[in-house]
């Protein structure tokens, strides 16, 4: 069973730890789904990885255990082996599986009182939705760290694969802007955790909210309406038919509001000037590591660390409960108006980290620098109709045009005013910071894409 579990996690999308050598070192049960039918037996469990390096991880296995082989979820199927509770079983990915995700379904459903605990396994909702029990899962395609799982237009599931003890932001953040009334974020209706009383530890495992069916994703918005652009060779930006710039300042107007709910129910502090310090320190640092993957930087140096050296002076810094890994892909545009998804921050930092205070200019940042790629991105992948007879001096031009209109029409909308001189200095340190991050991301995974944040670098140079 180990070396069939182990195989299993080996080749999940989900699994992060590819490349590396590892060790499956435990698989504990945590609970299991009640009032199954007859020759089913659904469970969650927790299998613990320890790498060459003795760091260990822990990632979550929904599986469906069935007393005969279901050819319907072959496609699904972990393995074949005898198991200690149920004896000879088939075992199946249970995400895969309308009769185990019912289940799970029925569970959150039970929950009239804000808790329910069965096995170590606590179900919690938010008050104001009543769940659809009469329709069936479907797995969303495609996505690599999590899984999600829709129930019909009603309500979608996202079921998280690699845990860690702790506060998941995803559940917290959404939980209290949905307590608080926002528009901006998809309602969260409960969430799963692992509760170990013993050793007085919780770990959250999954979250349930409001499916947004209709909803369009900004990043691909965004890249039609560079499409648009490209296909009028004699059009500008704010004269072709998808100009994205009125969305682009309803979405700076959606992130205001959004860390203004943050603020006010988050605690809002001040960093020290030694932590600012630190920072740029922290800035500094990537830039050297960033120098080694891609050389091409060193043209860049110079500007790069005198942006660092501006952080570094500016002193005591205002920082807030923030998104912490915001671009348009994780925004869906609604027929209510812009949404914000996937509060879980940057997935390559501890979850300690991801929910310490930071300064909204990061989001801002990050959003300056996913205008910036789309219309690259368009250039680097092509489209339909090219006006331009391949020159790639106008399509640059246009594609600078594009983000530059619509980042300042998203920053506009933010701030409502001028930034001060310290909001600029902020900002700026934080997309360069953003940019040297993607260079070496681009380097090691698209080399063909890496002028797109080094070319960003020396139009802020001439700016």
């Amino acid at each position: 069973m180990t070396d069939t579990l182990r195989d299993f996690i080996a080749g999940a999308r989900w699994f992060g730890g590819k490349g590396r050598d590892w060790t499956l070192t435990g698989v504990r049960r945590v609970g299991e789904l009640p009032d199954p039918p007859p020759g089913l037996h659904v469970t969650i469990e927790l299998a613990e990885l320890t790498y060459e390096t003795g760091e260990t991880e822990l990632y979550q296995l929904p599986l469906a255990y069935y007393a005969e082989h279901q050819e319907r979820l072959e496609h699904a199927s972990v393995g074949e082996w005898h198991d200690d509770d149920f004896g000879h079983a088939f075992v199946y990915d249970a995400v895969h599986d309308r009769e185990a995700m019912g289940l799970w379904l029925r569970a959150f459903a039970e929950v009239t009182d804000g808790r329910v605990t069965r096995d170590q396994l606590a179900f919690h909702r938010v008050e104001g939705h009543e769940l659809d029990l009469t329709v069936h899962s479907t797995l969303f395609k495609g996505e690599q760290s999590n899984s999600s799982v829709a129930f019909g237009e009603d309500s979608l599931m996202k079921v998280f694969r690699k845990v860690t003890p702790g506060v998941n932001p995803d559940i917290s953040i959404h939980e209290v802007l949905t307590r608080a009334g926002s528009d901006h974020v998809a309602a969260l209706y409960g969430w799963l955790d692992v509760v170990d009383d013993e050793a007085d530890t919780t770990i959250q495992l999954a979250m349930l909210q409001q499916f947004l069916r209709t909803a369009s994703d900004g990043w691909d918005l965004a890249l039609s309406s560079v499409r648009n652009l490209f296909a009028e060779a004699d059009l500008h930006a704010e004269e072709v038919g998808g100009d994205f710039a009125g969305e682009a300042s309803r979405l700076g107007t959606a992130l205001a509001e959004t860390h203004e709910t943050l603020a006010a129910h988050f605690p809002v502090t001040t960093r020290s000037a030694k932590e600012t310090v630190a920072l740029a320190d922290a800035m500094r640092t990537r830039l050297d590591a960033a120098l080694a993957v891609v050389p091409a930087l060193a043209e860049h140096e110079a500007t790069l660390r005198s942006t660092y050296d501006a952080l570094a002076a500016l002193g005591e810094v205002t920082v807030q409960q923030v998104h912490g890994d915001l671009h348009l892909g994780q925004t869906l545009r609604t027929v209510r108006g812009w949404k914000i998804v996937d509060f879980e921050g940057e997935p390559a930092k501890p979850l300690s980290e991801r929910m310490l205070p930071d300064s909204p200019w990061r989001d801002v940042a990050g959003m300056l620098r996913s205008f910036d790629y789309a219309p690259r991105v368009v250039m680097m992948t092509g489209f339909a109709a090219d006006p331009f007879e391949g020159s790639e001096e106008q399509k640059s031009y246009r594609a600078t045009e594009w983000s530059a209109r619509n980042a300042r029409a998203f920053l506009a909308a933010y701030a409502g005013r001028e930034l001060t001189a310290d909001e600029q200095t902020l900002l700026s340190a934080y997309v360069a910071d953003k940019a040297v991050y993607e260079a070496v991301y681009e380097a090691r995974n698209r080399p063909a894409w890496v002028d797109i944040p080094l070319d960003a670098l020396a139009r802020m140079e001439q700016a």
